[in-house]
């Protein structure tokens, strides 16, 4: 495990060489707020990091159900019984494994390692709608990789954990746009559409930091969002 800090948040990566997957540690005055839970042989990384930083994890938030952000999270909810586990009502039918669509949402299959129903035991403690906090950080609906996806926006630092909704590992991409040294976000992603959208949104935030789920942490990441939504406007509309 990889671990990396910028401003208030601990960037922790499994398998950084080869499949990194992120998680992080966003750091509260007297506590932790845990964004993902990673894979599930993640636990004894994550809480091991905890304690290096000498916090106690109080909530796990995570921006959406994927395997490879919620693998942890039964583990990590039997070591932390009193952390508040937060995701998206829409991805909350996810992480239950129910891959149904509403009728508003464009007809595109929902992709990626999705739980079984079943498979995952812990049932969510908050449902989260855009533009609730928690702590420090502003929860904003992100849809696209999945339809529930969610980005967490730190008010202090502007500090921006966007989960898949982008990737930096093979290159800065909107989710859904494909870069060969890492196809992984890509294939994975349920509309492009509404990928662009979200990125679009995100970028008017001005995020001082960018944090997510595949690839390094990017400091002042606006002209690499501008790239980005340039090129997935090229895709998809042209």
């Amino acid at each position: 495990m990889r671990i990396i800090r910028e401003q208030s948040v601990w960037q922790l990566t499994f398998m950084p060489r080869f499949f990194p997957v992120n998680a992080y540690l966003v750091e509260e005055g007297d506590s932790l707020t845990l964004i993902d839970a990673a894979l599930p042989y993640s636990v004894k990384g994550i809480l091991q990091a905890a304690q290096r930083i000498g916090k106690p994890i109080a909530r796990i938030v995570l921006t959406h159900a994927h395997g490879d952000h919620v693998g942890a999270l039964d583990a990590l909810k039997r070591a932390l019984p009193g952390a508040a586990v937060h995701i998206s009502a829409r991805d909350a039918r996810l992480l239950a494994g129910d891959k149904g669509l509403d009728p508003n949402e464009p007809p595109t299959d929902i992709r990626g390692g999705v739980p079984k129903p079943g498979k995952i035991r812990t049932k969510p403690d908050v449902l989260l709608e855009d533009g609730d906090r928690i702590g420090s950080l502003l929860a904003i609906s992100t849809p696209g990789h999945t339809p529930g996806s969610m980005s967490f926006f730190d008010t202090r630092s502007r500090a921006l954990i966007a989960g898949d909704a982008m990737q930096t590992r093979g290159g800065v991409a909107v989710t859904g746009q494909l870069k060969p040294w890492f196809p992984f976000p890509a294939m994975a992603t349920w509309n492009k559409e509404a990928a662009l959208d979200s990125v679009r949104k995100l970028k008017e935030l001005k995020p001082s930091l960018l944090a997510v789920g595949h690839g390094r942490m990017l400091k002042e990441p606006g002209p690499a969002i501008d790239r980005a939504i340039a090129e997935a406007e090229r895709n998809i509309l042209s």
